[in-house]
């Protein structure tokens, strides 16, 4: 199990870190063919990316990773390609119950009977790179690899050369049809290639995928020629039309059309089938002539798969379970803490270095105190990690814990400044009370005040702000805005020169009239995300009616209950708010920040649609659809959708058996109209 998030703004940090690196790692593996880390370091940081979205919904980035697909075409000699669908990559399973939860999901999305039988297909998953042929006519016009998902490189000469790819299709194919799959290279001849390169003394391939890869990118097709591809399809894209109703027809119709499909595609009746393909698979994966990684299920109805759609940057109707992650031994050989942004002592354990699924691993995260003392680690230990979903590996087993030696003495006294270090009623973590004397807090703290999510300065890193923070001038989000007096010091830096101090003073000024939600979610009140800061912001649209209602709230029960009444906002956010304008210091800060900044009144754009900027509310039994697929068409029509009625809904959508929410918007004459009036909006919107 991956660690908890201990707060909203330490799960900020986290994604905003997760965010640059999966695109780095993304740039490597997609846009240069040279990979850093292994497939399962990569996944555990994609894993641990969903898990934090999953906990923090309201925190996911706009650079997130979960919207990408891919990476962006490098600067290259091939024309690029933009394509007309978009190619998606897959969300992944990494065991039977994450399986079963995804078909369960999916029989709540489209709102079916447990009893309703549902068909998927199943296949391996080949480590290959996408490609999508484009055929008119019949005729094979365009190869591009995916890219991004959004633009590719056209590699049309490249693909003349792969044996299993059709030029020509038969006369009574569709007229436009895209067909998708994957090129690869078998082990053999990955390493009969490789072996040709070390004889003529050039640099081999890490892999048989970047083999692949580094084959068909070529600006010289030639060069393509000489290279051992093949091409299996599994898919398609744009097309005029569509042979078949279901995944496994159309597959078999590209079969039919000479596309090689993999040899262990299947179409099953239900998870107990899928699962058993799966240990199939597993169990034949050491002698099959190509590599995988797992296996990929779809929904076996076409029609399902357009109700389902996607969510961010896969689709809601297909899954990729992976082969399980590697485990490995090794030695515990001291315990570090570390002191967080919002003051939370986090003990690391260095190890022994050890290779686990082709990475090197040097450190574990140990989450809190109780872990420690459940795993009964201490530095010495023998453990056993793996890289599942954390960033950073866990401990599973201590194999030497009986071992008599004193157990680990976690401190109650802050590292970074000696200030006390509890952990308050109800919570696992220690936090060191130090708050803004604490210089581990106080650096990190104005490292979230200028992410790209706050108030997204340029210029300022970590590093800038540490060495600032130690020169003096730093002590509080206020003093970047009086950088531009230290202009003359700056530059007397080394590594600084006129345009850079410059630049970062422009930016440090374009920033003097901030979004007021930005700056909100800046200061890293806890409980207070970037969503919650929107939320709130919307209400009171001024940040000093904030701080007055705040105030109130600690001693007055209509304020409390007016913020609590904010879809979105609880107790604990209530709490937090009057917490942080109770401490004196939290209010110089604050004070001091206002007299440098001019944040203008808080007003929300809204999409072009019939429903854009409404708030929503779905009620009863609906027929055609779920609530989870009601409340995302209300969402891509750019309205809210709320799971409770006030004043300020605007539309209820209610079906049979609608009770207390449809006589509650009766009383306060709240627009009502029914599923099939919702359809047509949603028609007339799309």
């Amino acid at each position: 199990m991956a660690a908890p998030a201990s707060s909203e703004a330490e799960a900020a940090n986290e994604l905003m870190r997760l965010a640059r690196q999966i695109a780095k790692h993304d740039r490597l593996y997609h846009a240069e063919d040279s990979p850093e880390i292994s497939d399962q370091e990569y996944d555990a940081l994609v894993r641990r990316n969903a898990e934090l979205e999953a906990q923090f919904p309201h925190l996911i980035r706009d650079d997130s990773p979960s919207r990408k697909v891919g990476h962006a075409v490098a600067a290259s000699p091939l024309s690029k390609v933009t394509h007309e669908v978009r190619m998606m990559s897959l969300d992944n399973a990494f065991d039977a119950a994450e399986v079963e939860e995804w078909a369960a999901r999916v029989r709540r999305f489209l709102s079916l009977a447990d009893d309703e039988p549902i068909a998927f297909t199943a296949e391996d998953k080949i480590d290959g790179l996408s490609c999508s042929l484009r055929y008119e006519s019949g005729k094979l016009v365009r190869a591009a690899t995916r890219g991004d998902g959004q633009v590719g490189e056209d590699v049309t000469p490249n693909v003349a050369h792969i044996a299993d790819i059709p030029q020509q299709l038969p006369d009574d194919v569709p007229e436009v049809f895209e067909v998708r799959g994957e090129v690869y290279m078998e082990r053999a001849a990955f390493t009969e290639l490789n072996a040709r390169a070390e004889k003529n003394d050039t640099k081999p391939f890490a892999n048989p995928r970047n083999a692949a890869a580094g084959s068909l990118r070529q600006k010289d097709a030639s060069v393509t020629a000489e290279r051992p591809l093949r091409f299996w399809a599994h898919g398609w894209g744009a097309a005029s039309d569509v042979p078949g109703k279901t995944q496994h027809e159309v597959v078999e119709t590209l079969r039919e059309w000479d596309f090689p499909i993999s040899p262990l595609f299947t179409r099953v009746e239900d998870i107990a089938g899928l699962l058993k393909h799966y240990g199939a698979i597993a169990s034949a994966r050491p002698d099959l002539p190509y590599e995988i990684d797992g296996v990929v299920y779809k929904i076996d109805r076409l029609d399902w798969q357009k109700r389902l759609g996607s969510v961010g940057k896969a689709p809601r109707w297909a899954l990729a379970h992976k082969f399980p992650a590697e485990r490995a031994e090794t030695t515990l050989e001291a315990i570090d803490i570390q002191v967080g942004r919002t003051g939370k002592l986090t003990p690391v354990g260095r190890l022994a270095p050890v290779l686990v699924g082709g990475v090197t691993v040097t450190n574990v995260t140990l989450h809190n105190r109780d872990e420690i003392e459940r795993l009964g680690v201490r530095p010495g230990d023998r453990v056993v990690i793996q890289r599942a979903g954390d960033v950073i590996p866990q401990v599973v087993e201590n194999l030497t814990r009986d071992e008599k030696r004193p157990a680990f003495d976690f401190p109650d006294h802050c590292p970074e400044c000696g200030s006390e270090a509890v952990a308050e009623e109800g919570e696992v973590d220690v936090r060191c009370t130090g708050g803004l004397i604490c210089p581990a807090q106080r650096t990190q703290r104005l490292e979230h005040f200028v992410s790209r999510k706050a108030l997204d300065i340029d210029g300022l890193g970590a590093k800038t702000i540490a060495q600032f923070f130690a020169l003096g001038w730093l002590e509080s989000p206020a003093d970047i805005f009086r950088l531009h007096k230290r202009r003359e010091d700056i530059l007397a830096l080394e590594g600084w020169q006129d345009k850079s101090v410059d630049n970062l003073l422009a930016s440090v000024e374009k920033r003097r009239k901030p979004d007021a939600a930005r700056l909100l979610f800046g200061l890293g009140i806890r409980h207070v995300g970037e969503v919650t800061a929107r939320d709130l912001m919307k209400h009171v649209h001024e940040l000093p009616a904030l701080r007055d209602i705040a105030e109130r709230a600690r001693q007055d029960d209509d304020a409390a209950a007016e913020l609590t009444a904010i879809d979105g906002i609880g107790p604990s956010v209530v709490e937090a708010l009057g917490d942080f304008f109770h401490e004196p210091h939290n209010v110089a800060v604050w004070e001091d920040l206002l007299r440098e900044l001019d944040p203008p009144r808080y007003e929300v754009e809204t999409l072009d649609s019939p429903v854009a900027g409404k708030t929503v509310v779905f009620t009863g039994k609906l027929e055609t659809m779920s609530r989870d697929e009601a409340k995302a068409q209300a969402e891509r029509l750019g309205a809210k959708a709320s799971g409770s009625i006030s004043a300020k809904t605007d539309l209820l959508v209610a079906g049979p058996g609608a009770g207390s929410k449809l006589k509650k918007a009766q009383e306060l004459e709240i627009e009502v109209i029914d599923e099939e009036g919702w359809a047509q909006i949603v028609a007339q919107a799309e």
